[in-house]
């Protein structure tokens, strides 16, 4: 029984990319779906499979490495927002990672989206993780 399935996500990310890995394997549900597709999308991961048909389902993630110097494009991936201390913001409070070089992932009403794309919309929520 896993008792925060997001970290978990978030620390087998983590783990593959220090091990070198090229894919990771990470049981699915919709919040960890929406993660890998705005990781996908911000240019984090090099591809994303869901794997649906059978069971357990699964999302397979093939993480990206420079060509030449073969350094991770995710350098930090950190949960923010746990189960014993939730972190909400509103728009004007949104913190930027890095200076802008960074995402930060945030639960809206408008559903999983990055800090820049909040701030567009004003609207605030609950600060999943942060990416670097």
């Amino acid at each position: 029984m896993i008792t925060d399935p997001i970290a978990d996500y978030l620390t087998r990310i983590r783990n593959a990319i220090k091990a070198n890995h090229r894919v990771v394997e990470i049981p699915a549900s919709n919040v960890k779906k929406g993660i890998t597709k705005i990781l996908f999308d911000k240019g984090y991961i090099l591809n994303y499979k869901f794997e649906d048909e059978k069971m357990p389902k699964t999302i397979k993630i093939a993480l990206k490495y420079h060509p030449v110097t073969k350094l991770p494009a995710i350098n930090d991936i950190k949960r923010i927002s746990r189960p014993g201390l939730r972190r909400y913001a509103n728009s004007k409070e949104l913190p930027r990672v890095l200076n802008g070089l960074g995402i930060a992932i945030v639960s809206t009403s408008k559903g999983l989206i990055t800090d820049k794309e909040a701030r567009k919309l004003n609207v605030g929520g609950e600060i999943i993780c942060y990416v670097s």
